[in-house]
């Protein structure tokens, strides 16, 4: 009997990961595929679109290899992508018109601000979100009104624009199908978080025509089939689509109100799911959909750090004081504490809640005595410091006492880091046994999308736990520590701009 799986596909900023499921939820096997950022200045951050699609492809052929299986053995599949990163081309050749711009990018930034000072809670009302150079609206008007090839291809109807998902689809289904996903959608300020349709009035104001954008459809639905020239030799139904972060959320399980996580990513990024209400916040944190399943959205508090792993990489490939990420962590257990030194790790800006695009990455409390093991640690301290910032504020926002948060992604590897984030958060850190929980929950998503799974319930029963950490710091110590981070936070914010 042929054996048959469900295939997650997690398109990240810094690799694509590729997960095998087998018909009981057990992970069989992954394949990875590192992908390049190029900084071609300052604030600036692309991908190559093509780069991207083959990294796709060659995840997913590994993980085949590694089992000895065939694309022709996948259920379906699920797919999850950055959200934020857009990319414009023609329909046509099938070719980009310009690198795909990255969530990190500030080229808007000062764009932004403008429109913030008039439009700022037009946008809010709409999306959910708070008008920043993090979301795609913003660097679509950006590629349409710099680079001139746009304009011919707008002439001749030959222009497409979109978030990953919907470039992603369009070249594994030989460009039969030009649709995005409702949480996609939802990233890039351009969508009216109620209606679920393109919003007309920003899309006027932003010059944006509606023509370029695609069709928006429920998460777990059919979003097309493979052509098997462009996957793999396979015509394999695509039945789920999402936003890494979200689908975290259901690869965790938390499908009910109250529900939190946080993902330890390049960024990191933490979601409470408020269930069918869609809360605002008054402190800087965005109400974004969490899912749209059966006609029903329900919907999440967020709240986004844009460097997180990506810092620790930095002490790799930038000051080169470590070769792997585990030794940061080794470095940082080294030492009793932080000697004094604090990171804000702001290397394209502040997100929620500070939301300050001009911030840059700073280093304070610097003695003679400081070594390299001290800024391991303030480097991962850093991250756990910023989601504690976040998690105050949901707390507040949602009136929600939280007894547990749930973590996933590649830095929960780090010991020390899990452990200080109990420690700043007072509540139990919990830990998943599969830790590639976007893989999963876009798995789950297709699964669902194809009737494998029954429920949102099913769902979260599937969801277990491999470790926890529990908080053992003072309160003294806990808030001496705070302050110490907010003094430092403000000595980076608004670096980069003239005063």
């Amino acid at each position: 009997m042929q054996k048959k799986y469900f295939l997650g596909l997690d398109q990240g900023t810094t690799g694509t990961t590729a997960l095998l499921f087998d018909e009981k939820w057990n992970q069989v096997s992954v394949g990875y595929q590192e992908i390049t950022q190029f900084y071609p200045n300052p604030g600036l951050v692309e991908h190559n679109g093509e780069e991207l699609v083959e990294s796709l492809l060659k995840a997913t052929e590994q993980a085949l290899k590694n089992i000895n299986a065939n694309a022709n053995e996948i259920k379906c599949i699920g797919l999850d992508n950055q959200g934020e990163t857009i990319i414009l081309w023609d329909k046509k050749t099938g070719k980009p018109v310009y690198p795909a711009i990255v969530w990190q990018d500030r080229r808007t930034a000062a764009e932004v601000d403008e429109l913030n000072k008039t439009h700022a809670e037009l946008f809010y009302s709409r999306t959910g979100l708070k008008l920043d150079s993090f979301f795609g609206a913003t660097k679509i008007r950006w590629v349409l009104k710099n680079i001139p090839e746009t304009k011919e291809l707008l002439k001749q109807h030959r222009l497409a624009a979109g978030t990953l998902d919907t470039w992603f689809i369009w070249k594994l289904t030989g460009g039969k199908e030009f649709v995005t996903d409702c949480v996609t959608a939802g990233r890039t300020c351009l969508m009216n978080v109620d209606k679920l349709c393109w919003d007309k009035e920003i899309l006027d104001l932003l010059e944006i025509p509606i023509e370029i954008l695609p069709e928006i459809r429920e998460n777990a639905t059919l979003f097309g089939t493979t052509e098997p020239d462009d996957f793999l030799g396979a015509a394999i139904p695509i039945t789920g689509s999402i936003v890494d972060q979200q689908a975290a959320l259901l690869g965790q399980g938390c499908n009910k109100y109250g529900d939190i996580k946080t993902t330890y990513g390049t960024g990191s990024f933490m979601l409470m799911n408020t269930g069918e209400t869609r809360q605002k916040s008054d402190a800087g944190l965005l109400s974004t959909l969490a899912l749209v399943h059966n006609g029903k959205p329900s919907y999440a508090l967020d709240g986004g750090i844009y460097i997180a792993g990506a810092a620790v990489n930095w002490l790799k490939n930038g000051l080169k004081i470590i070769e792997t990420a585990q030794q940061a962590d080794e470095l940082a257990r080294s030492v009793k504490d932080n000697g004094g030194v604090y990171f804000v790790t702001a290397f394209s800006g502040l997100a929620a809640p500070y939301w300050d695009s001009y911030a840059r990455g700073t280093m304070v409390g610097i003695t003679g005595g400081c070594t390299k093991a001290h800024i391991a640690r303030a480097t991962l301290e850093a991250t756990a410091y910023q989601v504690k910032d976040i998690f105050d504020i949901i707390s507040s926002d949602s009136k929600t006492s939280i007894q547990s948060m749930r973590a996933d992604g590649g830095s929960t590897a780090s010991k020390f880091l899990m452990q200080f984030q109990a420690d700043l958060l007072g509540i139990p850190v919990e830990i998943p046994v599969i830790s590639e929980t976007t893989g999963l929950g876009a798995a789950f998503l297709a699964a669902l999308g194809i009737g494998e799974i029954s429920s949102l319930e099913e769902m979260s029963k599937l969801w277990k736990r491999k470790a926890v950490y529990e908080p053992r710091m003072s309160e003294d110590e806990r808030m001496f520590l705070i302050d110490s981070w907010h003094r430092a936070v403000e000595r980076a914010k608004r670096w980069a701009i003239d005063e």
